[in-house]
């Protein structure tokens, strides 16, 4: 029998409130979540690695929209992975213009500091 897991774990386990679990679900980024006897949520394996998943999307600032087409597609099998692959590749782009834009501004915070260490040493 597979190990799984209630709302309380999950969100331990993956920082994500039993709030944002539930509306997750809700707006169809989770589905096929197995319930117990009592109607509890019962997490599995494989839903820990999907929600991983949407927490790296959304750490990378794809909107929800996107997240949920991705679902959508994935729910359909197989037949979409062209499209799923599409998908991942234009919030890749977007990924690497985050990150282009992080150094940038690195740079110049850096700039910054120096210039602000030279004036120190001039005091």
């Amino acid at each position: 029998m597979k190990k799984s897991l209630l709302i309380q774990d999950i969100s331990s386990v993956t920082g994500l409130s039993s709030y944002t679990l539930r509306y997750y679900e809700n707006i169809g980024l989770l589905s096929g979540i197995e319930r117990d006897e009592n109607g509890y949520r019962k997490y599995s394996e494989t839903d820990i690695l999907w929600i991983d998943f949407l927490i790296r999307l959304r750490n990378t600032e794809m909107p929800i929209r996107d997240m949920k087409k991705f679902a959508e597609l994935r729910r359909q099998g197989d037949a979409t992975v062209t499209e799923r692959r599409e998908l991942l590749e234009a919030h890749q782009e977007n990924v690497l213009n985050q990150i282009k834009q992080l150094k940038n501004n690195l740079t110049k915070i850096n700039e910054k500091i120096d210039y602000y260490k030279k004036l120190e040493e001039k005091a």
